[in-house]
C-alpha cells in the first residue's frame, strides 16, 4: 500500500511504466503469497507460488532502485522500503526451506 501511495507522486511519463511495473510487482508479492497459502495442500504447488512471490518482491526491490536514482524517492526512503524488501525475502526464504511445516493434510 505504500508503494502504491508513494508511486502517485511518480511523474505523468511513467505512468505505463515504472509506475505501473512497480504497482503490479509490489501487489503480486501479496496475491501470490495467498494463493500459496491456499494451495498448501501441495508442497510442489505451495513452493512454486512462494517463488513466485519471491520473484516479484525481487523485481519490486529493483524497481525501487530506479525510482531512487531518477530522483522519485529520496535515499532515505529508498533504504526504508528495499530493507522491507529484503525482511520480505528472508521470510519467503524461510517459507520456501520449512515448506512441510505449512502444509495441511486431507484428514
Amino acid at each position: 500500500m505504500e508503494i502504491f501511495e508513494l508511486s502517485k507522486g511518480f511523474p505523468a511519463e511513467e505512468r505505463y511504466a515504472l509506475t505501473s511495473q512497480i504497482r503490479r510487482s509490489s501487489r503480486s508479492v501479496c496475491l501470490n503469497l495467498r494463493e500459496a497459502w491456499a494451495k498448501r495442500r501441495y508442497e510442489a504447488h505451495f513452493v512454486s507460488k512462494l517463488t513466485d512471490c519471491d520473484g516479484e518482491n525481487s523485481e519490486t526491490d529493483s524497481s525501487l532502485d530506479f525510482a531512487r536514482t531518477f530522483g522519485y524517492i529520496s535515499p532515505q526512503k529508498h533504504r526504508e522500503l528495499t530493507s522491507a524488501c529484503a525482511d520480505i525475502g528472508r521470510m519467503l526464504g524461510g517459507m520456501i526451506k520449512k515448506s512441510e511445516a505449512s502444509l495441511i493434510s486431507d484428514c
